[in-house]
């Protein structure tokens, strides 16, 4: 288990699509202890292996540390709710910069655990919109992409703003 290094904005990185994990072994549990480590040291409430450089669809969430985190191997939104719900989003590879994004409130995701067995969940609120999140990232879509260009226009003025060295 380790915290290692997250992959920042603007890396083309994080504009390619992951590859699909075919082997559930002792490498992917590490990989996941990794980005449990990484994600709670960042601090983040999810984190894709894409943001520590890694071309795998592995994500990681944790809403509730009480709960812990849960892996989700290989995920896919198989269903979309016609209901939109507003939240604010960032990313752990463009720090301190957060905007309010429009998603589907409630979705339906395929996925595989660790030991490779295929689930299928529902999920609502803050679930949803993360799941949302970090499958766009593993399907090589910055969160900045689903915002208006004006919005993300701002966004980058705000991240090059907090980037440059500050005068004493």
């Amino acid at each position: 288990m380790a915290v290692r290094p997250i992959v920042r904005f603007p890396s083309p990185l994080l504009g390619t699509a992951a590859a699909t994990v075919d082997r559930f072994d002792d490498d992917l549990i590490r990989l996941v202890d990794d980005l449990v480590d990484t994600m709670r040291a960042a601090p983040g409430i999810g984190i894709t292996a894409p943001h520590i450089g890694v071309p795998q669809r592995v994500t990681v969430i944790e809403l509730d540390p009480q709960a812990g985190p849960h892996a989700f191997i290989n995920p896919e939104i198989t269903w979309r709710s016609s209901e939109i719900a507003r939240h604010s989003e960032g990313s752990i590879s463009m720090p301190g910069i957060s905007e309010e994004v429009e998603r589907p409130a409630t979705v339906r995701v395929l996925y595989q655990t660790l030991s490779g067995e295929t689930r299928e969940e529902e999920a609502a609120g803050l679930m949803a919109v993360c799941l949302q999140h970090e499958i766009d990232q593993l399907d090589g879509i910055f969160w900045i992409r689903r915002l208006s260009r004006l919005k993300r226009e701002r966004v980058l003025k705000r991240f090059q703003k907090s980037m440059a060295p500050q005068a004493n």
